[in-house]
């Protein structure tokens, strides 16, 4: 029979590992240590690893501080790693020490052993893959890229996606109009284009505050090793390692002009997570002002209706609830949250080094993709599908009293509360009593008073004042 497990060494003793695992020692003691939360690290984050491990073999193969065989058995290990493969060789959790070592070490012994097996002899997880590197660079180097990646690769098409499908439903009904609303109490109309126009704005410049935030997050401290210095890295490896890098990931990174910055701060990813909450706080409205506009379908606004998904109740038949707003105000929760928390591990910068770094990736890549998730499903299955109930807005607008704000210029304000006050009170349409109480004829009151009118804003004449 096969053993259970086999015997490894490392720098303070003997270690039990299961038999079939690619990692060695270092992780295995991270495993017995960290039985915290059974989360591992998130698996953008092992990828970045990979590309850092793989672009430092390629950088140290162009110094001739590599040899070629082993140099390209470390490259092919990597990209098996980014392929996808070898997600369970990945288990230490989140919780762990708070350089990120294990991590690093779990990354550099699993390479190691595949290294070795294509090479047909041994290749070190330290002195090989981890050639000219620390964990203290590695760490803070794969939580940048793994948020660029992941920002790059879905957060900012799924910002394209939902500005592009406000565009269309801009197109097809952003010419009706209906009541706006201030403190939720009955003001002057918008058209639903105009309403509509404020998410996508509110949007778009989230998706700006994200861009300029990532004009730090590129710039990387491979490089800087233990403690900022580049002790046991070439000169020349951080601008070849950022090029190399580059190239395998397709996204423009650099190298920081100060090592010291990226090891012991974590500012940059900090930035970013504080626009991550702005795209968090956008939906958070967006999403409830769906909800409001969806609400009833008799006792509520019932302006639009959502798109039915699912039964919305245990009990009560026929009920269905806006599904996919209300997670989206969940996501929306989580971001906040996660902000909050890396705003706390930004701060245990301590000298050197920051010591909250593992907590700091989930987190930060966790708001990205529930960010990207949400805004497509509400793209989707919200935007995209909901109907406008045209009679309920019409109706709506013609007794809104609100509307005599429009003849302020003309008949003064006092005069014009007294006919929202009549119009409210009696619950009649509001051009109704200002033709009772007015000299303004029949034709000039629908004129004065017409809703898409009223959206464009502007001064009446004030010539015909009574």
């Amino acid at each position: 029979m096969t053993p259970r497990y086999r015997i490894e060494v490392d720098s303070m003793g003997e270690v039990k590992v299961p038999t079939n695992a690619l990692y060695g020692a270092q992780t295995q003691r991270a495993i017995d240590n960290f039985p915290v939360s059974g989360i591992p690290m998130p698996n953008l984050f092992i990828h970045a690893l990979a590309f850092i491990k793989q672009a430092a073999a390629r950088s140290n193969l162009e110094l001739e501080l590599l040899d070629f065989d082993k140099a390209h058995a470390i490259i092919d290990s990597c990209q098996e790693i980014i392929d996808g493969q070898h997600v369970k060789q990945f288990p230490v959790d989140i919780f762990q020490t708070g350089s990120g070592t294990s991590s690093n070490m779990n990354a550099n012994e699993v390479i190691a052993s595949l290294a070795s097996q294509k090479l047909g002899k041994p290749v070190s997880a330290n002195d090989d893959v981890n050639m000219g590197q620390s964990s203290n660079d590695v760490i803070p180097t794969a939580i940048q890229v793994s948020s660029a990646l992941a920002c790059h690769r879905q957060l900012l098409p799924a910002f394209d996606h939902i500005i592009d499908t406000l565009d269309k439903k801009v197109a097809a009904i952003g010419h009706i109009a209906k009541t706006g609303r201030t403190h939720l109490m009955d003001a002057m109309p918008v058209t639903l284009g105009q309403e509509m126009a404020g998410w996508q704005t509110q949007l778009s410049k989230a998706r700006q505050g994200i861009l300029i935030a990532l004009d730090n997050v590129i710039a990387l401290g491979q490089g800087g090793t233990a403690v900022g210095t580049g002790i046991n890295a070439a000169p020349e490896f951080p601008a070849i390692f950022a090029n190399n890098i580059s190239v395998s990931t397709e996204v423009n990174f650099t190298v920081s002009d100060n090592f010291f910055y990226n090891l012991s701060s974590q500012d940059a990813i900090v930035s970013l997570s504080g626009q991550l909450k702005t795209a968090a706080v956008a939906l958070m409205k967006i999403s409830n002002d769906l909800r409001w506009m969806n609400s009833g379908p008799l006792a509520g606004l019932g302006e639009i209706e959502l798109e039915s998904l699912q039964p919305g109740s245990s009990i009560m038949p026929g009920k269905v609830n806006p599904v996919i707003p209300e997670s989206s105000t969940m996501v929306a929760a989580q971001v906040m949250g996660n902000d909050t928390t890396i705003s706390i591990a930004g701060q245990s910068g301590n000298f050197q080094l920051n010591v909250m770094l593992p907590v700091i990736a989930y987190n930060v890549l966790q708001s990205i993709e529930l960010l990207a998730n949400s805004l497509v499903l509400l793209a989707d299955k919200a935007i995209c599908s909901f109907t406008v109930k045209q009679e309920t807005l019409n109706s709506a607008l013609a007794r809104n009293p609100i509307l005599v704000t429009a003849l302020n210029p003309i008949i003064g304000y006092l005069k014009a509360a007294e006919i929202a006050k009549k119009a409210y009170k009696e619950q009649s349409n509001i051009i109704d009593v200002a033709e009772q109480e007015t000299n303004i004829s029949r034709d000039e009151l629908e004129t004065l008073l017409e809703p898409t009118h009223l959206t464009q804003g502007g001064v009446v004449n004030k010539t015909n004042k009574s």
